[in-house]
């Protein structure tokens, strides 16, 4: 087949993910559309797929996405009369101990939340369910009846003939080669049959996504892994409708075929594949067996199932899958280069997704925004830093291992650590500071006292909370010292940059030098694409302030709005400045001691920067407090860092000055109300859902994004509404991700969570949605799902009250 010399839409890849892109695509009316396959289709990796399709995903949105692909696959034979070989044959999962029951049980709850229907079943009724399954020593047992499992292959070819059927083309045997730019745009693709212009190109190229993106520039952070199922002959009990089974603990799945068993899992040390680049020739292709690997998933195995100790194996399939970093898939525009998406890296679990994540790239191609918020997904969560080949192949060993271990509630990765460190790091490091990592960054989560090892993760109490609560308590009653480096730090520049802003930010933008505000970005839903602080530093000179992950998402946010005739620049000045947080009532105090200039709140109003002298160091010191209360951040240059933490802590010994971590810091925001942008705040999320009137303003003279949706959305019932929790038991101790039940009804989950020095318990943030959102709520009794257990709350719209 000749190549047409133009397309609207290039898709480079004939897996389930592009053939989903190019069905999709096709329904949304878009049928200029080309997709271009290096082999044969599903010849990468989808032909070799296990094929289970779950529903359940971590929060609300993605579990959508799941859905709809159920729904999908159940219809596409009928659409266009190809098999799929799907089977809703329901899946059961196992736990094996009590810290693991209650996970399922915390899904259960969820899925009640999410419209999944799911029910906790004892392991007997788990046995009559899976009669080859052995229960003796299993705690309990979930039942999701709307599960199933598919072809991987069949289903991939049912995409492309319904892509097919409405005009997409499809051409195999053709290697794309080379990416065409032009004025940092892709505009086409080179192939030895020939050029091929477009208006869009999507990666749609499975473990190739990585080093096709290089060929662009574009960072496509995976890494490749071998992975592993057995294949059984027949064994008696075994029929086409027995469910999906997933023993986590024994990192084992189980799917029935051809009246046999494929079993296959995550084993806890991975293999990565030693293979880079991948060959385009490597199609249709297998690594060799490797027993010894297999081994743990094979003692698991017949241990849970002991009829595979007599079973025909047939083979012990080993094929590579792609995995990320953080063990999300990627999907979006690429920021490094503008009508350049992706949609790869689905972690072994692209036959379950795709059929979502094929519907809402379309929609993000097709409506220049995501229709939902897919910030998990996100291909901008990675800064270029996550491309490394070393830290990617560490770092898949931990994720695939990762995929069914118990993961415990602020469990931190592990492999390719530390990278991104503040000046202050080894500093901290000798003080106890256990670190966590954001984007790369070292944080410290906590402080250990000296000769004490980090506790283990638990679901109950932490073991460090005492530690946090001390420094929760120098916070309020002295002052504490938060390093905060790793915030985001966006310098923008330029005669129209204060129009850039105002167009953007729905607060006012045009203040006087010296002056912050704190403000939402908004989608055209009126949705929250950021929340930032930004501080007027000149008349064309604006630091933009912004969260430790959305480096690259703010970055691209602003530049995409940057007009061809605008005379503005955006620099990210990340690492050039730390910042030091002083907190607490006796921090004008410290500062007074270390600084000649005058911090009064006269002197220094609230929501406004100035430099001033800190010990030999010139810093910049803008008075304002995510904890609540009295508090300064320094904004001080990198190398001077060191200095002006050692004076402030010489000066404030006296004061009872005490280093403090995240912990501390999120548990405070929590109990004043601040939210955070990822948690509370979305593109799903409206500020008036979100409490976030007070930062906007309709009526300032510049136009801004969103402005319409909020008008219209003005004195109509909310959707959701964020409230406040106050946990009634001061034992109880919640995580996240809890449903809120007001009323017997399931009307949310919980954002965040953390404990309140000033309720003694725990206090959330999260949302109430549907009739409860327009209801006051002033100490409403409500609960919350906590690993299975119903805890009462008390609901507030505002807490502590003023």
């Amino acid at each position: 087949m000749t190549l047409p010399s133009h397309a609207q839409v290039v898709i480079v890849g004939g897996g389930i993910a592009g053939c989903s892109v190019a069905y999709h695509l096709a329904k949304l009316g878009i049928t200029d559309v080309l997709l271009l396959e290096q082999g044969k289709l599903t010849s990468g990796t989808t032909w070799h797929a296990a094929g289970l399709v779950g529903q359940m995903r971590p929060n609300r949105s993605m579990t959508a996405m799941s859905k709809y692909g159920i729904e999908l696959y159940s219809t596409l034979e009928q659409e266009t009369g190809l098999a799929t070989g799907w089977k809703q044959c329901g899946s059961v999962n196992v736990a094996r101990t009590p810290e693991r029951l209650k996970v399922l049980k915390k899904q259960v709850a969820l899925a009640h939340s999410f419209g999944v229907e799911c029910h906790e079943i004892t392991p007997a009724e788990a046995g009559d369910k899976y009669p080859v399954m052995r229960t003796d020593d299993l705690a309990g047992a979930i039942w999701l009846p709307g599960d199933g499992k598919a072809n991987p292959a069949d289903l991939c070819m049912s995409l492309a003939k319904g892509a097919r059927n409405r005009g997409v083309k499809i051409v195999e045997g053709v290697e794309v080669t080379g990416v065409i730019t032009e004025n940092d745009r892709a505009v086409g693709v080179r192939t030895a049959q020939g050029d091929v212009r477009c208006e869009t190109l999507v990666n749609c190229a499975g473990q190739w996504a990585r080093q096709f993106g290089r060929l662009a520039g574009v960072n496509v952070p995976l890494y490749s892994a071998e992975h592993f199922y057995i294949v059984t002959g027949k064994i008696p009990g075994v029929h086409p409708m027995l469910p999906v089974m997933r023993d986590p603990d024994g990192y084992i799945y189980y799917k029935e075929e051809v009246g046999g068993l494929v079993m296959g899992g995550f084993e806890p040390q991975a293999k990565p594949w030693a293979m880079d680049p991948i060959p385009s020739t490597f199609q249709f292709e297998l690594l060799g067996e490797d027993w010894d690997q297999f081994e743990i998933l094979m003692t698991n195995a017949m241990h849970r199932t002991p009829c595979l100790e007599t079973a025909e194996i047939k083979m012990l399939l080993n094929g590579p899958e792609s995995f990320t970093p953080d063990g999300n898939f990627i999907l979006g525009e690429a920021p490094e280069l503008r009508n350049y998406f992706v949609c790869a890296g689905f972690n072994s679990a692209g036959i379950a997704n795709s059929g979502g994540a094929g519907r809402l790239m379309a929609e993000w191609i097709v409506g220049g925004e995501p229709s939902m918020d897919l910030w998990e997904v996100d291909i901008r969560r990675f800064g270029a830093f996550t491309g490394n080949r070393r830290a990617l192949s560490e770092r898949t060993g931990e994720t695939l291992g990762l995929h069914y271990a118990m993961r415990w509630p602020r469990q931190e990765l592990e492999t390719a650590r530390p990278l991104r460190t503040s000046p202050l790091y080894d500093t901290l490091l000798g003080k106890g500071a256990e670190f966590g990592s954001k984007n790369g960054w070292e944080r410290a989560n906590y402080f250990k006292p000296a000769g004490v090892s980090r506790p283990d993760y638990t679901l109950g109490s932490p073991g460090w909370l005492p530690w946090m609560q001390a420094e929760q308590q120098a916070t309020r009653e002295a002052v504490a010292i938060y390093d905060q480096t790793s915030f985001s730090k966006l310098l923008l520049q330029g005669r129209d940059a204060l129009a850039l802003l105002q167009r953007l930010c729905a607060n006012e933008m045009d203040v006087p030098a010296g002056k912050m505000v704190y403000t939402p970005m908004l989608n055209t839903r009126g949705g929250i694409e950021s929340d930032l602080t930004v501080m007027r530093q000149a008349q064309d000179k604006f630091l933009i302030i912004t969260g430790s992950a959305q480096t690259v998402r703010d970055f691209d946010w602003i530049s995409r709005h940057i007009q061809p005739d605008d005379h503005a620049v955006l620099t990210d000045v990340s690492a050039l400045y730390s910042v030091l947080s002083v907190m607490g009532p006796k921090a004008r105090e410290l500062l007074a001691r270390v600084s000649p200039d005058d911090l009064s709140p006269e002197g220094l109003k609230f929501s406004w920067t100035k430099e001033i002298d800190v010990g030999h160091a010139r810093v910049r010191a803008a008075r304002m407090s995510y904890v609540g209360g009295p508090g300064f951040e320094l904004y001080v240059p990198v190398e001077m860092t060191r200095h002006v933490y050692l004076a402030l802590h010489e000066a404030g010994r006296e004061l009872g000055l005490k280093d403090a971590g995240y912990y501390a810091l999120d548990a405070l925001r929590i109990e004043q109300g601040r939210r955070a942008w990822g948690a509370e705040l979305g593109p799903d999320e409206t500020p008036w859902e979100a409490g976030l009137a007070f930062s906007v303003k309709l009526d300032k003279p510049a136009h801004f994004i969103g402005k319409e949706a909020l008008l219209a959305a003005q004195g109509q019932p909310l959707r959701k509404k964020l409230v406040t929790l106050v946990f009634d038991d001061a034992q109880a101790f919640g995580w996240g991700g809890e449903p809120i039940v007001l009323n017997g009804e399931t009307v949310g989950e919980i954002s965040s969570i953390g404990w309140s020095p000033l309720a003694g318990a725990c206090v959330a943030l999260g949302y109430v949605r549907g009739a409860g959102a327009n209801q006051p709520h002033a100490g409403t009794p409500a609960h919350i799902e906590l690993w299975g257990q119903r805890v009462a709350v008390t609901l507030h719209d505002r807490w502590p009250q003023p």
